[in-house]
């Protein structure tokens, strides 16, 4: 008889690993806090040029959109205009990727152990029950 994944591993630890994992991961995510300092006049980019440091907000960013918007809507072959479109979209959405940050949750060392015990205790049950023995 094969066990987890066509193995002669163990049924039992593929799912105590399964279960495990989940516990453990979804406790970790749970435990982060997301937030975006995208928004209220905050700078996206920044670069220093002819002695000056230049900031580029997001509104700065959708005044190419829209001239690139309003060039593709009078003439959708109009290579430029479908440059500034998709390249001020590309940078709007990589400046609010990268404008968000990640904060850890406050919590005990014994809180931080049991959720990695879960988290790699699991994915060890896991990957050792598709070992073939």
């Amino acid at each position: 008889m094969n066990g987890a994944g066509g193995s002669t591993g163990g049924i039992g630890s593929f799912f105590l690993g399964i279960i495990m994992m989940c516990i453990g991961f979804y406790m970790l995510l749970n435990s982060i806090t997301i937030t975006s300092g995208f928004g209220g006049g905050r700078h996206l980019y920044s670069f220093a040029a002819y002695g000056s440091n230049y900031k580029v907000t997001g509104g700065t960013i959708l005044f190419p959109f829209i001239f690139g918007i309003g060039m593709v809507f009078f003439n959708s072959r109009n290579i430029l205009g479908w440059i500034l479109t998709i390249g001020s979209l590309a940078a709007f959405i990589f400046g609010v990727i990268a404008s968000i940050n990640f904060r850890m949750a406050h919590m005990s060392a014994f809180d931080l152990i049991v959720i990695l015990v879960l988290a790699v205790g699991g994915m060890g049950l896991f990957l050792r029950s598709l070992k073939s023995y």
